[in-house]
């Protein structure tokens, strides 16, 4: 019997790393972690032990007694380093500089493998200082550190045009680690309309009722094509897949992707905007979480086909580096984090 790896995931969400992961039926979860009590109805509803964990990602920073684990797991916050934030990065004290409370974990905890995930203006965010710290922290601990953009529509076959950086580092004690490639693209051959649901309750429907409804109506006329509605205007998706989804589909944000079908126009159904994550038909959504959440986590989330192909790459280098267990040790390191600008110390 072949291995199974241990994994940890932060800011889980939904669950969609850890979903995509134990797909491959190789890696175990053990920890997850995420402060929002409506992903943890999400989550709890579709995953037995371990549950999810909602303390405050500071407080994990500081504890000593997390369980074993090979791979970290991380979709950290996006919005500081989104095109549709403020792009205060480091700067924003409530988010951005939660990357360095994963850093401590990471200094504390080192495990075999980091597997992180944020939008793609990470990539030359700040000129791309940004992503220069990130890839030079994690080098000072001991990772040589892989990053690329890889789009949903053209690594997993979803017709999404979700474009995301993944960031993929493998302690230098990984004697495999240079031997990691990225996927390869793959044809998409998938149309959005696959996915949709037969039945749609009438709620999803525009109508005259709609401020926006005549616009909509003179814009909207292709049943082959995506729309958005950005705040004043009718976008039309020319790629003929779903643009990106936001977190803020569901909260009067202007990127709800809309269609017409043979009954007329409408948003998409937060099922469909899961069928277009990848996410499985059978994923449980939870009495307890509205319309509106299940947009926003269904934004917040990641593809699930895409991550799996990543966990699989990963998985060939493993493999063929730990036939025997090599413990990894803390490296007794001080992190200085000053109004966006990092230092590292030895002690």
């Amino acid at each position: 019997m072949k291995r199974k790896f241990k994994t940890i995931d932060l800011f889980a969400g939904i669950g969609g790393m850890r979903l995509a992961f134990e797909k491959t039926e190789r890696f175990k979860t053990v920890f997850a972690n995420d402060f929002d009590k409506f992903c943890k109805y999400t989550y709890d509803e579709n995953f037995e032990k371990p549950k999810l964990n909602t303390e405050d990602i500071r407080k994990i920073a500081q504890k000593n007694d997390l369980p074993n684990f090979d791979v970290l797991l991380a979709g950290f916050p996006c919005q500081p380093f989104s095109i549709a934030g403020y792009r205060e990065g480091f700067e924003d004290k409530e988010r951005g500089n939660l990357f360095f409370e994963m850093y401590k974990i990471i200094k504390k905890h080192p495990p075999k493998v980091l597997f992180l995930e944020n939008v793609k203006n990470l990539k030359g965010h700040n000129g791309g200082k940004t992503i220069k710290v990130i890839r030079e922290s994690l080098e000072h601990l001991g990772y040589t550190v892989y990053a690329d953009v890889l789009s949903s529509m053209e690594y997993a076959n979803i017709p999404q045009n979700r474009e995301r950086i993944f960031i993929i580092g493998f302690h230098n004690k990984v004697k495999n680690r240079l031997k990691f490639h990225f996927p390869q693209k793959i044809a998409l051959t998938k149309s959005f309309r696959e996915v949709l649901e037969k039945k749609v309750d009438k709620k999803y429907y525009y109508s005259e009722r709609y401020s926006n409804y005549k616009k909509l109506k003179k814009e909207v006329v292709s049943k082959d094509t995506v729309y958005q509605w950005r705040r004043i205007y009718v976008r039309k998706n020319k790629k003929g897949v779903c643009p990106t989804f936001t977190a803020n589909m569901g909260t009067g944000g202007h990127n709800v992707p809309i269609i017409l079908d043979k009954k007329g126009i409408r948003k998409l159904t937060p099922r469909e905007c899961f069928n277009l994550q990848g996410f499985p038909k059978e994923f449980i959504f939870s009495s307890k979480v509205s319309d509106t959440q299940l947009y926003k986590q269904a934004g917040n989330s990641v593809t699930v086909p895409l991550i799996e192909r990543l966990a699989l790459g990963i998985l060939e280098v493993l493999d063929k580096s730990f036939r025997k267990k090599i413990k990894i040790l803390p490296i007794p390191t001080r992190l200085i984090n000053h109004r966006g600008k990092i230092a590292v110390q030895e002690v």
